[in-house]
């Protein structure tokens, strides 16, 4: 068995390492520039195309972390306090007068001269309304100080950070309204063969329905692009170089099968005609075949046509590859080890990408890891990564990518 996290040998195929470099690579030779400022409220999934630099403190003054009595702790002694002022969140406080404590709540800016915040279940209100203070108190506690959180001129997101919900709210704490963001990839997803047809049609002799554009479209439009559903490409050379001339103004091209060194493969034919193309075949399963092209100098990334196949390569593969050309550093998923559920007795020369969930903490695996059944990945939560040359006993540990962590 080989120790978990070795890659074995691969012989004559492309390591997914290998070809996960070369799509980032050819991404950042060809970065999007263009950017949009859009109010915060419509940034969600977007790229942050500049720095994030905080223009003020946060918070901009000491403030109250409890509700309670804001004091100094010199003056703190066995007698009762006098309250001379009551301090709320968004009010002015006046300079503590010595001697004296405050009355203050949660958020409020404490005031000038007190150095200590004594939360209200350990004081004792008298009947005078003094207040006594029965535990010790120590400088600063219970104060957030001014720029605790960010200082005026400090880097608090980097461009190329995906906005979510907690950035938007970082953005809305410094006053941002509006953020310059990339502007959307334009991805045309295509699907090939005479075999496809659309769903709600009937279907024919050798047909079946297309599923692989249905799933891309709809998970490229979580990842925030822009789709041109191109359709289905027939098994026709003038046709599919008509169709591919439709496609303007696209940033990739993004097939599912039937794309070869055959005599019926016309996309292929179409792509080294006016372009370029390259077949890999990677050391994955599912997934093996991938192409990587250029037509009249559109990038094209070809994926394999079985649907478990499709997903594994755009989720591993084409989604970093988009990331990478918004300008995102971190593409690649979480992964975590854990134990499994299930033994892998047969060594393979191909990384395997099983689909599979949690249960009770151990990674288990669907019945039927065909490239085929899409099923499978509905069932599932997450990919188990089982490297070359590797066999397993239950309780061996394997990398387990959560589906969450690529679907958006």
């Amino acid at each position: 068995m080989n120790p978990a996290g070795k890659p074995g040998k691969t012989g004559s195929l492309m390591a997914v390492e290998v070809a996960l470099a070369r799509l980032l690579a050819m991404a950042e030779a060809s970065p999007i520039r263009e950017r949009e400022r859009l109010p915060l409220a419509q940034v969600q999934g977007r790229v942050l195309a500049d720095d994030l630099v905080s223009t003020l403190d946060l918070p901009p003054w000491p403030n109250s972390a409890m509700d309670g009595y804001a004091l100094r702790v010199s003056d703190w002694t066995a007698e009762p306090l006098v309250v001379s002022q009551k301090i709320f969140a968004g009010q002015a406080p006046e300079p503590l007068k010595p001697g004296t404590c405050a009355r203050i709540f949660t958020g409020a800016p404490v005031p000038a001269g007190a150095d200590c915040v004594e939360m209200q279940e350990n004081t004792e209100v008298q009947a005078d309304e003094r207040v006594r203070f029965t535990e010790t108190m120590t400088l600063g506690q219970n104060i957030r100080p001014q720029g605790q959180e960010a200082t005026v001129g400090e880097l608090i997101l980097p461009a190329g950070t995906r906005l979510g919900p907690i950035e938007q709210g970082l953005a809305a704490s410094l006053g941002c309204a509006e953020l310059d963001v990339i502007r959307k990839v334009r991805v045309a997803v295509l699907s090939t063969g005479d075999e496809l047809i659309e769903p709600g049609q009937a279907l024919g002799p050798g047909q079946i329905y297309n599923s692989n554009r249905v799933l891309l479209c709809s998970w490229l439009q979580r990842l925030g692009c822009e789709v041109i559903d191109a359709g289905i490409l027939p098994d026709d050379l003038a046709t599919t170089r008509t169709q591919l001339g439709e496609l303007k103004d696209v940033d990739l091209i993004l097939s599912t099968g039937g794309v070869s060194v055959g005599e019926a493969d016309f996309l292929g034919i179409a792509l080294r005609e006016e372009g370029e193309l390259t077949l890999w075949k990677l050391a994955i399963k599912p997934g093996k075949p991938l192409t990587f092209g250029h037509f009249r100098g559109v990038p094209v990334i070809g994926l394999p046509g079985n649907p478990a196949s499709t997903l594994v390569t755009f989720a591993l593969l084409a989604r970093p590859y988009l990331l990478r050309r918004q300008g995102v550093k971190e593409v690649e998923p979480l992964k975590f080890q854990v134990p499994a559920g299930f033994a892998w007795p047969k060594a393979g020369n191909r990384r395997e990408y099983l689909r599979g969930r949690l249960e009770n903490g151990r990674a288990i695996i669907y019945r039927n890891q065909s490239s085929g059944v899409l099923r499978s990945a509905a069932w599932a939560d997450g990919l188990v990564e089982v490297l070359e040359d590797r066999t397993l006993v239950e309780g061996d540990c394997v990398s387990f990518i959560p589906l969450s962590e690529v679907l958006s």
